[in-house]
């Protein structure tokens, strides 16, 4: 950034260009630093007539260009007066007076369109200045001046993009750390308007692996095909966990291999839907549940759905995922009518035998199949599905153990 341009003048004056013009004379001196002020002119009058983006600068930005046209014309007379060096101070006179903020308003290409106006006004000027038998000399200069400042202009502008990349990754990184600690909504929100989020609903939170050796690219080709499924994506690294949040998301649509391959050997997980910002901190909370669960299941697909997981996350001590068996299972179970609870405990514990539980509460067999069927409407698993059996199977215990808690 225009802060730090001693350091990234010293990088761009260490090129080792030897300088080969011949010392000016000292009346050639002395009429340069006498036509300042005409140059400076000059060159504010002709940035205002031939460069329309200039005009339509607020006046603190058109303030702090001209300061720079002004101080990069007497900076040259400085150098030109010493040619056989250049030393740092130079490039940090040119840009040192500019404000941090200017790299953000001004694109590098209209920096660069600035500094070509000024040499063209100096080129101009140059006959009614300089004796006809340097003029040459002083044009040759001209050039080799603009050349260094580009090359510093460069630097400031690549230096800044830097930095605020950087700034941008820690700035997600703390928004990714709010959410998983539960912020409130005000809060969050605030932090996604500084990172620029346009829409704050239905949001899903996807945790997977980091690679042990990321590529350089690695955040950034992972927001890259995620913007393709949502409106908008945030990316945090913690540690051996890579998580994604996107926003407006539409799973149905999206290929979810094809963001689960993006991320490190080892499972994927994503949470249910959050469908605004004050719901986010459960959908973090389930997906990094799911991903720290998923061991348990091997065989579990890639990428996953926290909810998929409601048993390994039982198991693994998660209170949530108790909470939703037993309120999504075990609750609609219970107030749901033809004793469908006592039908899929006797099913399960059975072997999943039809007609050994017919046998067992004394009724036919297509009795038993109409309840089960009951049981995958009411909960919206099957347990004619082994897996769908197990979750199901998890719910009763939940509920059984609140139940004599109770």
């Amino acid at each position: 950034m225009l802060i730090d341009m001693n350091e990234t003048a010293e990088a761009s004056l260490q090129r080792g260009r030897p300088s080969r013009l011949a010392k000016p004379s000292p009346e050639t001196i002395k009429r340069l630093k006498s036509h300042l002020g005409v140059l400076s002119t000059a060159a504010l009058k002709y940035l205002d007539q031939s460069l329309p983006w200039y005009r339509s600068l607020a006046p603190e930005e058109r303030a702090a260009l001209g300061l720079v046209a002004q101080k990069g014309i007497s900076t040259f007379v400085n150098w030109y007066e010493h040619p056989e060096s250049t030393p740092a101070w130079v490039m940090t006179d040119v840009f040192g007076a500019a404000p941090t903020e200017l790299t953000r308003s001004i694109s590098l290409q209209k920096a660069l369109a600035l500094l070509r106006t000024i040499v063209e006004v100096v080129e101009s000027q140059v006959p009614d200045i300089v004796a006809e038998s340097e003029q040459g000399q002083v044009r040759e200069a001209v050039l080799r001046y603009s050349r260094e400042v580009a090359f510093a202009a460069a630097d400031v502008y690549a230096r800044a993009a830097e930095t605020r990349g950087a700034w941008d990754s820690r700035l997600e990184a703390h928004v990714v750390d709010a959410v998983l600690h539960g912020e409130s909504q005000d809060s969050l929100s605030s932090r996604f308007a500084a990172i620029g989020w346009r829409s704050q609903a239905n949001i899903r939170i996807m945790v997977g692996t980091t690679p042990s050796s990321p590529p350089v690219n690695f955040v950034s080709a992972l927001r890259r095909v995620a913007t393709r499924y949502g409106r908008d994506s945030l990316v945090g690294i913690l540690g051996d966990r890579s998580i994604l949040m996107l926003s407006d998301t539409k799973f149905e649509e999206m290929d979810l291999g094809r963001l689960g391959r993006l991320f490190g050997e080892g499972p994927v997980v994503y949470s249910p839907l959050a469908p605004t910002v004050k719901e986010m901190h459960y959908g973090a909370t389930a997906a990094m549940a799911g991903y720290a669960a998923a061991a348990a299941w091997p065989e579990a697909p890639c990428p996953i759905a926290a909810d998929d997981l409601l048993p390994e996350r039982v198991v693994n001590g998660d209170q949530l995922a108790a909470d939703a068996l037993h309120e999504r299972v075990y609750q609609p179970l219970q107030h749901a009518a033809n004793a469908l609870t006592e039908t899929l405990a006797s099913y399960l514990a059975l072997g999943h035998s039809l007609e050994g539980t017919a046998r067992e509460l004394f009724v036919h067999a297509n009795t038993v199949r109409y309840r089960l069927k009951r049981v995958s409407e009411v909960t919206g698993w099957d347990p004619l599905v082994p897996r769908d059996a197990f979750v199901l199977q998890t719910a009763l215990m939940v509920g059984r153990l609140r139940d004599a808690r109770r």
